[in-house]
């Protein structure tokens, strides 16, 4: 008995080596953040503030906003799994330039925010940063999520409950754990990861209308996730792909004509009234 007792206490004990073993990779694997905090106006936006908000649990989460011109919505953006705000600065530029809003969150540990990342928190925070928009006024209808990448489950998993207008997908996946299984064959991601982020799970929840752009080229995330994401959303869905682009470069092949245009067809009228990010 005592034997067996032990041998169980060593499997028990393997085991859990193996499990924390394979948190401390998947935090190595799935978060590569850009841990400096930059102010808006450092990286160029005059017009970007920051804000810190306190989520539920005490962490204090930085995020950037940018005010909408009249009529336009505003993007609530959620990033991939690298780099932070300012390596997305011009992006923000971008849609500012033409109108659009933008209201960026960063992930714990990224950029100045406190707390270590999990698709938990991540997904929280995302869902307190969208009601911290529509408490200072901006209705359902003028808001868009945004999920780039990493972002795009996080997009996916606050659209299923929460209203908006659209969104838009950059580059979305089927689930980690897919990817885990395809880029690292010799670990028992499907096992042992925490962090799951399973698209599919959710996206027969979203109704609204979803642009989908993916560069054909992507060696990161395989563009037939992108169809297969498609596929399982209920709402109107246009699927832009990119011949020669990659994961992240779709841009330098005519990803922002077509975000663009999709969301002018989405919001014909610019009959509103000002937009003001109130302090």
């Amino acid at each position: 008995m005592m034997i067996a007792l032990k041998g169980l206490g060593l499997l028990i004990g393997l085991a859990l080596l193996v499990h924390f073993g394979t948190q401390a990779i998947q935090q190595r694997l799935l978060y590569a953040p850009d841990t400096r905090r930059t102010q808006p106006g450092e990286a160029g936006l005059a017009d970007v503030e920051e804000r810190e908000i306190v989520m539920r649990d005490g962490t204090r989460i930085l995020t950037w906003w940018g005010a909408a011109k009249p009529g336009r919505p505003t993007l609530l953006y959620v990033h991939g799994n690298g780099g932070s705000f300012v390596t997305r600065s011009e992006r923000i530029r971008k849609y500012m330039t033409h109108g659009y809003g933008v209201v960026m969150m960063t992930y714990r540990g990224f950029g100045g925010s406190a707390g270590v990342p999990s698709e938990k928190a991540n997904v929280s925070d995302a869902k307190q940063v969208y009601d911290a928009v529509r408490a200072i006024g901006i209705p359902a209808d003028k808001i868009v999520l945004y999920g780039e990448s990493l972002g795009s489950g996080i997009a996916l998993q606050v659209a299923a409950e929460k209203d908006v207008a659209g969104v838009i997908l950059d580059a979305p996946y089927t689930s980690i754990v897919d990817l885990a299984a395809l880029h690292y064959p010799g670990l028992p991601a499907r096992w042992l990861m925490t962090d799951r982020y399973e698209t599919m799970k959710v996206a027969g929840k979203v109704t609204v209308p979803t642009l989908i752009v993916h560069g054909e080229n992507d060696d990161i995330i395989p563009v037939a996730m992108s169809a297969d994401v498609a596929a399982a959303l209920k709402g109107p869905v246009k699927r832009a792909t990119f011949p020669g682009a990659g994961h992240s470069d779709h841009y330098l092949f005519g990803s922002y004509d077509t975000i663009y245009a999709w969301l002018a067809a989405q919001f014909p009228s610019d009959s509103a009234g000002p937009a003001v990010i109130a302090r």
